[in-house]
């Protein structure tokens, strides 16, 4: 007989009953973290996987078509050589030195677009006259490319930083107005007779009803009012080079076209793309994972 059954069999009846309900609850806490585990190893590959795939598919794709020879090397660079090109410019500090350059000027504008067009969003949402006389004004603006302000700012303000923030706030702000306006009309009124009805005014009853119940047509309009800001920036860096701006990623793939370094080029777009995917997955992503579960719109253990 096995010495646990032997030693069982010795015990009173309490003493038994003790030690199965020990023996039954260590039991059920393996089978409670043992899906647990694979739950989370499942997300993370399924979150993991599929972009490296992607990935691999594209460079499988691209370094197929520079094997076809259809155009020189010099024309259509080598993922082999756009990597070196990497590594050269990040060995002699030029990458360090844009994404210094680029980076912090994108989100300081996306900031200051944001405070704008929150504080914008909310007059044109919430007051009848002023959403008639202005609101399509902002539609045109988002449909009007922003490095179309370009020759204005420098003429304005020369080669600084403040043509570059020019661009970008008016690249950005729009996107969050309509976002901004977009939710806030989605609200049901029944949320502000309940905010009302419990003594909330003016602004406790914006900051405690209307935006959190506005936050998913708010935060679309963020992510785009970014998008637009990334775009606008690079466009102004590309097309006011020189004096007080810098070398910027924009003025990085200027150097590359007036070189006519194409694998310079393709690094400078892939750095761009780079920060554009990491903003993404970093930020935008995992706030909206957290608004849609508050939601209840997506499961807890989506990835």
């Amino acid at each position: 007989m096995p010495p646990e059954v032997t030693l069982l069999a010795a015990q009173s009846p309490v003493q038994r009953a003790d030690s199965t309900a020990a023996l039954e609850a260590g039991l059920d806490a393996l089978q409670t973290v043992a899906p647990a585990d694979s739950a989370r190893r499942g997300r993370v590959r399924r979150a993991v996987v599929p972009p490296l795939v992607a990935l691999a598919l594209a460079l499988g794709a691209w370094q197929a078509y520079v094997e076809l020879g259809s155009h020189p090397r010099s024309v259509v660079p080598a993922p082999a050589d756009v990597a070196a090109a990497l590594v050269h410019l990040w060995g002699g500090g030029d990458v360090q030195a844009a994404l210094a350059t680029s980076l912090p000027r994108g989100l300081a504008g996306f900031a200051a677009a944001v405070l704008a067009g929150t504080a914008l969003g909310l007059v044109v949402a919430r007051v009848a006259v002023v959403r008639s006389a202005i609101g399509p004004l902002f539609t045109g603006l988002q449909a009007l490319p922003a490095v179309a302000w370009v020759p204005a700012a420098l003429l304005w303000f020369g080669l600084t930083d403040a043509t570059v923030y020019f661009v970008v706030l008016t690249g950005a702000i729009p996107s969050v107005v309509i976002g901004l306006v977009a939710g806030v009309d989605q609200v049901p009124p029944l949320y502000r007779r309940v905010g009302r009805v419990l003594g909330a005014r003016r602004l406790a009853l914006v900051r405690h009803v209307i935006l959190p119940a506005a936050l998913p047509g708010y935060l679309a309009g963020l992510r785009q009012g970014w998008a637009f800001a990334w775009r606008a920036l690079l466009g102004a860096e590309i097309i006011a080079v020189g004096g007080g701006l810098g070398s910027g990623l924009g003025a990085l793939l200027h150097e590359g076209r007036e070189r006519a370094d194409m694998a310079v080029v393709m690094a400078a777009v892939l750095l761009i793309l780079a920060v554009g995917v990491a903003v993404e997955v970093l930020a935008f992503r995992p706030l909206e994972r957290r608004v849609l579960r508050r939601r209840g719109l997506r499961p807890e253990t989506a990835p």
